[in-house]
């Protein structure tokens, strides 16, 4: 099955063209609006430096986790 998305919107401009199983290693300073500067916080406040790792953080996944079953509540 293929997999079409329009990512524009969440990606910096010069990863617009990769593909969808390319982002997960690209570097988490590819989602529009992460500076090198944020990049830099989270690799070492987290050891996050790609997309993948943002994604897969534990933190990460609890917080939203927690926040949907909240929504989902209401």
């Amino acid at each position: 099955m293929t997999i079409t998305a329009n990512l524009d919107k969440l990606l910096d401009k010069a990863f617009e063209q990769y593909a969808l199983d390319q982002l997960p290693t690209a570097p988490v300073s590819a989602l529009a609006g992460v500076s090198d500067a944020d990049a830099e916080a989270l690799a070492k406040a987290f050891n996050i430096k790609t997309i993948g790792d943002l994604g897969r953080n534990k933190y990460l996944r609890a917080a939203v986790a927690i926040v949907n079953l909240v929504d989902a509540s209401k």
